[in-house]
C-alpha cells in the first residue's frame, strides 16, 4: 500500500483553495504497481450534504430539544491547479500546477476536491471534524481506496449511487473495487458529528488509474443549525433510542436532501444541543458556549482554527436555530435572544456580503414556544432591514411520520422538511 502523501497548499483562496500534490508516491505492495498515488486536492464542497447527529436529546414530543454535540461542513470551490496524478515509475509522476484563484467553481486540472471546512495546514494530512465534510474524487480507473485516521462513519457514493456505509479503520479503506474501466466519481462524507473526534484524510490511491479534474460547482448553500440539521437519530427505529453514531446520518438530513434536489454544494455548520443563547438542558453551564462561539472555526475543538470565508461564498444561508434555547425551564428573555440572534446575522452578512439569509425553526418545537420563537425571528429580521434577509416556516412534526431517536425527526419527516426548505430557497434565489 502506498504510504506517503503531500497535501500542501500551493496558494491562496478565492471561493476555493486548490491544493497540488508535489510528491507522487510509488507502491511496494504486490498487485498495486508503481502507479499507486495519493494526492491532496481542492478545498471545497461538492454535492448536497448536511450535517451529522448529536449526543443528547429532549424527552418529550414537540418541545424536545436536540442535544449533545454535532458537526457541520463548509467548503469552497474555485478554479485552479490540481494534484499530480497518473502513473509514476520509481516515485516520479506528474506534479500539480500552480493555483489560480477564481470564481468559476471548477478546476480543469486533476485534483481532489475536499468537502467542508478542511484544515490543510499540515502537509501530511487533511483534518476535518464537521459533519458532512469529506472529499470528492473523479478518476479514470477501476478501483479507489483512501487512507484515513480517526475512525468515524462515512457515506460513500459511487457514480451517484449510495453504497453501504463505511466504518473507517485507521489506514487503508477500500472505497470502490471492480469498477468498469472508465471515468468515475467517488464521494466520501462524514456521517458522524464533531463530538466523535477529528478525522484525517491522508491520501487516495487509484492504483494504475488517473486522477481527473473534479466536477464543477455552480450553486452553493450553507446551513447553520443544531442536531436537527445534524441528522441526530435519523436512522433510529423510534423515539426510544438514544444517541449513537450508528443511527446518525448526515446524508439523510433535510439540508442534504434540499441541496441535492437543488443541485447545490452544501456547507453545514451545526452542533447538536447548541442554541443561539442557551444550549440544551438546565444545568449551570447550559448557557455557556452556544453555537455562535464556534461558527468561525474550521475544527470546532481547536479555538485557533479560524476558517477562511473567502474559500466559500454561498448563494444562500439557512439558519435553523432556537430549539435548544427553548428547551430549558427558563427561556432566554426576548431582548437577550433577539440581541444574540441579530449578532449572528450581522456576522453572516460580514462574511457573506451577497448571500440571501433565510431564518427558520423546525420541526421539533410546537405550541407557545414555537409561536414565541417565530415572533422573535420576525422582529430581528425586520430590524435588520436587509432585503436579502427573510424568514420562512417549517411545518412542525406531528408523529405521523414516526420519530427518530429521542424524538428527533425521522427520515420521512426530514424529507418533508426538505420540501419546505427547497420551496423557500427557490423563491429567494429564483432557482
Amino acid at each position: 500500500m502506498t504510504t506517503c502523501v503531500d497535501v500542501r497548499a500551493l496558494g491562496g483562496a478565492a471561493l476555493g483553495l486548490w491544493l497540488a500534490l508535489g510528491t507522487a508516491c510509488s507502491s511496494s505492495d504486490p498487485g498495486e504497481g508503481a502507479g499507486g498515488q495519493f494526492a491532496g486536492g481542492s478545498v471545497g464542497t461538492t454535492g448536497g450534504q448536511g450535517s451529522a447527529g448529536g449526543a443528547q436529546a429532549g424527552s418529550s414530543p414537540g418541545g424536545a430539544a436536540p442535544g449533545g454535540q454535532a458537526g457541520a461542513g463548509q467548503g469552497g470551490s474555485g478554479s485552479g491547479a490540481g494534484a499530480g496524478g497518473g502513473n509514476a515509475a520509481g516515485g516520479g509522476g506528474a506534479a500539480g500546477g500552480s493555483p489560480q484563484g477564481g470564481g468559476a467553481g471548477a478546476s480543469t486540472e486533476p485534483a481532489i476536491h475536499y468537502v467542508g471546512r478542511v484544515d490543510v495546514s499540515n502537509p501530511e494530512s487533511a483534518r476535518l471534524a464537521w459533519s458532512g465534510s469529506g472529499a470528492v474524487v473523479r478518476f479514470r480507473g477501476t478501483a479507489l481506496s483512501v487512507e484515513l485516521g480517526g475512525g468515524q462513519e462515512y457515506t460513500v457514493v459511487i457514480d451517484g449511487e449510495v453504497q453501504t456505509k463505511l466504518t473507517a479503520v485507521n489506514g487503508a479503506n477500500p472505497l470502490a473495487t471492480g469498477l468498469a474501466a472508465g471515468d468515475h466519481t467517488v464521494e466520501l462524507y462524514r456521517r458522524t458529528e464533531a463530538a466523535e473526534g477529528e478525522s484525517q484524510i491522508l491520501g487516495f490511491d487509484w492504483g494504475d488509474g488517473e486522477l481527473l479534474a473534479p466536477p464543477p460547482v455552480s450553486r452553493r448553500l450553507e446551513f447553520v443549525g443544531d442536531s436537527i440539521t445534524c441528522g441526530y437519530g435519523v436512522e433510529g427505529a423510534n423515539m426510544s433510542c438514544g444517541f449513537s453514531p450508528e443511527t446518525e446520518n448526515h446524508y439523510l438530513t433535510y439540508a442534504a436532501l434540499a441541496a441535492r434536489s437543488l443541485n447545490a454544494e452544501l456547507s453545514t455548520v451545526a452542533w447538536s444541543g447548541k442554541g443561539v443563547v442557551c444550549n440544551y438542558g438546565d444545568d449551570a453551564t447550559s448557557c455557556v458556549d452556544p453555537l455562535p462561539k464556534f461558527y468561525d472555526l474550521t475544527l470546532p475543538s481547536q479555538p485557533g482554527s479560524s476558517w477562511d470565508f473567502s474559500r466559500f461564498q454561498p448563494d444562500a444561508v439557512v439558519v435553523n436555530l432556537g430549539t435548544n434555547d427553548f428547551s430549558t425551564q427558563v427561556d432566554p428573555d426576548q431582548a437577550t435572544f433577539e440581541g444574540a440572534y441579530r449578532a449572528l446575522l450581522v456576522r453572516l452578512r460580514q462574511v457573506y456580503p451577497s448571500a440571501h439569509i433565510l431564518c427558520t425553526n423546525g420541526p421539533m418545537l410546537s405550541g407557545a414556544d414555537l409561536s414565541t420563537l417565530r415572533g422573535y425571528l420576525t422582529n430581528v429580521v425586520a430590524a435588520m432591514a436587509d432585503p436579502k434577509i427573510s424568514t420562512f416556516q417549517i411545518t412542525p412534526q406531528d408523529g405521523s411520520d414516526g420519530y427518530g431517536c429521542d424524538w428527533h425527526p425521522s427520515a420521512a419527516r426530514h424529507q418533508k422538511v426538505a420540501l419546505d426548505v427547497e420551496a423557500a430557497l427557490r423563491d429567494a434565489l429564483g432557482w
